[in-house]
């Protein structure tokens, strides 16, 4: 009979395996997206919302599927959720039309809801001092964002669009069946032994702590996310790139910004959550002021006549400053769910679908926004200027309710004389 330490690193090693897939999946519209829009001739609000559609689904789903994780157990969750999937996959072979991606679009992101079970199924069979290593090995699922951006143009470019569809649906196929037979069901967390009603889970809607959480985590993944799906065009419209040198150049991001998370859990558990989650916002910031300062021409009048002067980021020094940040929001990913471990043990399903359907819905809106800004401002880093206001933002919520009151009770205890009156 297996140990029960052989059943945890199986269930993590075969639920990363699975959440890598279901990212690649997620993801799919960031390559397959661009032909498409070329054929339907899209503006970019309209290409905005066909690649962020299907986190919509992935990210609404997150909370339900949360609850049904804590309720019934994370493998049989896993499992449907992924055979679920693999119709919809494939129809989107046959799609002529706009709304035909839409809706295809929005079934197939029920895959993105993946990340809920897996990472409260896999933090459930290691103790609390592992539990941010675990939760960040299995969150290196991410990378499927990169392995799409590695396969999918290659697929493109030698059997058209239409083929990538089609070999994710029986990856998929192929995946839940492995998955099955790698994962075991603890009996502690299975079907019958959940006595928590659904009313009891949604009172963590009320906490203010959760939302805070789901913030932090709206730029680390959400940003992510919208990243990961707008780079490959961007690198094609800014720079003039083509697919497949786009797509590899914009895995510089996606791909530091899955691996590194099992490293972002081994911080967190040594350094602590908001220890990490303050210094991932700080570096965050200071990449994207860089990253949204626009291609600019300035002409200067001089004694010897008019000089002109470009200032902007050549693709290299841009692909540096990407990777930087991808790598400050892995660690970040897996610091915010440290957070959730140490503070929930007994509920991390439903606060991570709340925390995790909070950063799906950042992934969803902003490719949207992008698109709008682009459309509206003619200015491609626009993009970049609204994340970066929106990690500011988020840096004075976290100052005025972490650091501030921690750096009052440091001082009462240092100086209890201080708390008396004469």
């Amino acid at each position: 009979m297996a140990s029960q330490q052989y059943k945890a690193w199986s269930v993590v090693t075969a639920s990363t395996f699975a959440f890598t897939v279901c990212f690649m999946v997620w993801m799919m519209f960031a390559v397959i997206g661009i032909p498409i829009k070329k054929t339907l001739d899209l503006n970019e609000t309209q290409f905005g919302i066909l690649v962020a559609l299907p986190v919509l689904t992935g990210s609404l789903f997150r909370l339900p599927i949360g609850m049904w994780t804590d309720k019934f157990g994370g493998r049989i969750v896993f499992f449907l959720l992924m055979v679920s999937t693999i119709i919809p996959i494939w129809l989107i072979s046959e799609g002529t039309k706009y709304w035909h991606y839409l809706v295809t679009g929005l079934f197939v992101g029920v895959a993105g809801a993946s990340f809920t079970v897996g990472i409260a199924y896999c933090a459930r069979w290691f103790p609390k001092h592992r539990q941010g290593l675990a939760m960040g090995i299995f969150g290196a699922g991410n990378t499927g964002a990169a392995i799409t951006k590695l396969l999918a143009p290659t697929i493109v470019v030698a059997y058209g669009w239409a083929m990538v569809p089609k070999v994710y649906a029986v990856l998929m196929l192929v995946t839940a069946v492995i998955f099955w037979m790698f994962t075991f069901t603890d009996e502690d967390h299975a079907t019958g032994h959940s006595t928590v009603t659904v009313r009891e889970q949604l009172q963590v809607l009320k906490d203010p702590v959760v939302w805070r959480y789901s913030q932090y985590y709206s730029i680390v993944f959400g940003g992510y996310v919208a990243l990961s799906l707008w780079m490959t065009k961007y690198y094609i419209t800014e720079y003039g790139f083509d697919l497949q040198l786009a797509a590899l150049l914009a895995a510089a991001f996606s791909v530091p910004g899955g691996v590194l998370r099992a490293i972002g859990g081994w911080f967190s558990d040594k350094f602590g959550a908001h220890t990490v989650t303050w210094w991932v916002l700080w570096i965050s910031l200071v990449c994207l002021f860089f990253l949204s300062y626009p291609q600019t021409v300035l002409t200067v009048q001089t004694v010897t006549g008019p000089k002109t002067f470009h200032f902007g980021l050549g693709p290299v020094l841009f692909t540096i400053i990407m990777f930087t940040m991808g790598i400050a929001f892995a660690i970040g990913k897996a610091s915010v769910f440290k957070y959730i471990s140490d503070d929930y043990p007994h509920n991390i399903g439903v606060v991570s679908g709340v925390v995790g359907l909070a950063g799906g819905m950042g992934g969803f809106i902003l490719p949207i926004m992008f698109g709008a800004l682009v459309d509206l401002t003619g200015v491609r880093s626009s993009a970049f200027m609204l994340m970066f206001g929106v990690v500011w933002v988020s840096l004075m919520w976290m100052y005025f309710t972490e650091v501030k009151p921690m750096s009052v009770e440091q001082s009462l205890k240092q100086h209890p004389e201080s708390t008396h009156f004469t």
